[in-house]
């Protein structure tokens, strides 16, 4: 077949994907991380950007007029040639950084895809982060690997499975799951988890990460962008469910454990709260669980606050305790804290806690006791 095209109309039959280029371009700013202004140099690669009309765009986007120095059907291979010469060792004056096309993470609580590390971060990388168990006594935890950039774990690309057995039986939440996420200069992921607790430790060696085509990485990523509002709340929707699962097992646990400092009306109220809380979890409707989760936290706040206040007192009555003792058994009237005891002359003064120190100023009678008079202010 063979046909004449005028310029404005190859352009009209192109222009579709021509409008795809400006959130690639966006996309790519974003990821470097710097502002358009600064981008030095705009390099063009491939044949199509031969065209003026494809010029025109990168022109527009970037404000500057693209870079003409170098042949656009020859400039990857100058590339290739001048990172074999970096290997090689015959190169030492250019250092080409490579990085993670898609992030890596792991699977947490509700199928959700934690990451730990995002794309586009240089490598050579080292990242961690401190997780825990989902339930009591949970005596081991599955660390399952995966790549790409969906908030859902089913979503993205599992790159490997292991778990890490012998947790020692706790209540959910105290056990510490250290998770290691390492990326050597040859792109081999290493990933382990470690028991902070106990210091056992495993882990996996995941060589295939980085082992798909451009244009795999290009649709992975496209997919993301399209799908990313939905995510966005699938995503805020588990975490919510998350959180107030988490509020309710911490509700009963202060009840439980301060049970006699807790009244009827205040229980019943509480109980009320963490049974409508329950029911709301049931549904997908996040506005719901959060308008629960409020509600339970205000049910909480004279309880809480009582709490606070006996264990501050508590506290401030033993400073006193110790600080009378102390001064009892001959090891002088330094307050807690590093405050001085009795100012010059005799005057008392407030230390810490709330007590009054005073001195006499009879040296006799000081001879005959050492014994520090201790007022407690009820107030």
């Amino acid at each position: 077949l063979t046909m004449e095209l005028t310029r404005a109309k190859l352009e009209s039959l192109i222009e579709p994907t021509l409008r795809r280029l400006e959130p690639i371009m966006r996309r790519a700013v974003s990821d470097a991380k710097i502002p358009v202004i600064e981008v030095d140099k705009v390099i063009l690669v491939g044949g199509p950007t031969r065209m003026p009309s494809v010029q025109e765009r990168f022109k527009n986007f970037f404000g500057k007029e693209p870079d003409h120095s170098v042949d656009p059907m020859e400039c990857v291979a100058i590339g290739a040639s001048i990172q074999a010469g970096v290997i090689a060792g015959d190169v030492e004056d250019i250092l080409l950084l490579d990085v993670t096309p898609l992030s890596l993470g792991v699977e947490t609580l509700g199928g959700v895809s934690t990451k730990l590390i995002e794309r586009n971060t240089t490598i050579p990388t080292e990242k961690s982060q401190i997780f825990s168990t989902a339930a009591d006594n949970q005596p081991a935890v599955t660390i399952n690997v995966l790549q790409g950039e969906r908030a859902m774990a089913k979503d993205n690309i599992p790159l490997g499975m292991f778990s890490l057995t012998g947790i020692p039986p706790a209540q959910r939440g105290i056990p510490q799951i250290e998770v290691k996420f390492s990326i050597d200069a040859d792109g081999i992921v290493h990933v382990n988890a470690k028991d902070m607790g106990t210091g056992k430790e495993t882990g996996i060696t995941v060589t295939g990460a980085q082992g798909l085509t451009a244009e795999e990485i290009a649709e992975k990523v496209n997919i993301a962008s399209e799908f990313e509002d939905e995510d966005k709340k699938l995503k805020e929707q588990v975490e919510v469910k998350n959180s107030a699962d988490s509020m309710i097992y911490q509700t009963r646990k202060l009840m439980e454990e301060n049970k006699d400092k807790i009244e009827e009306n205040e229980k019943a109220e509480i109980e009320a709260a963490l049974a409508s809380l329950e029911e709301d979890i049931k549904t997908e409707d996040t506005s719901r669980i959060k308008l629960g989760i409020e509600n339970l936290q205000k049910s909480m706040h004279s309880f809480s606050q009582r709490i606070y206040q006996t264990q501050a007192q508590d506290q401030v009555y033993q400073q006193a305790a110790d600080q009378a003792q102390r001064a009892a058994s001959g090891m002088g009237d330094m307050p807690p804290g590093g405050m001085g005891g009795a100012p010059p002359g005799g005057m008392g003064d407030t230390g810490a806690g709330g007590a009054s120190y005073k001195k006499d100023t009879d040296k006799e009678e000081e001879k005959k006791k050492k014994v520090v008079d201790v007022d407690w202010d009820e107030d």
